[in-house]
């Protein structure tokens, strides 16, 4: 596979690399993988929630209310 990048990004990864003393390809390896961990994860938890949805296990907005002032009071 091969992937091309601005010259900006290009500049930016290696500056990145050079200070842990990373090559640029391995940022860009770690980044992309993260990426798509993240990517997969996320995907996973919209089926179970599509899922869920289906089998008509809603949540009620007002006790999403209730915990969205909880986690964020103010």
């Amino acid at each position: 596979m091969e992937v091309h990048f601005t010259p900006e990004l290009e500049t930016k990864l290696s500056r990145m690399a050079a200070q842990p003393g990373r090559a640029a390809e391995t940022l860009v390896k770690e980044a992309v993988e993260r990426l798509v961990d993240y990517e997969e994860s996320f995907l996973q938890e919209v089926d179970k929630g599509l899922g869920a949805g289906d089998r008509g296990e809603l949540v009620d907005q007002s006790d999403i209310r209730k915990t969205i002032d909880r986690r964020y009071p103010g």
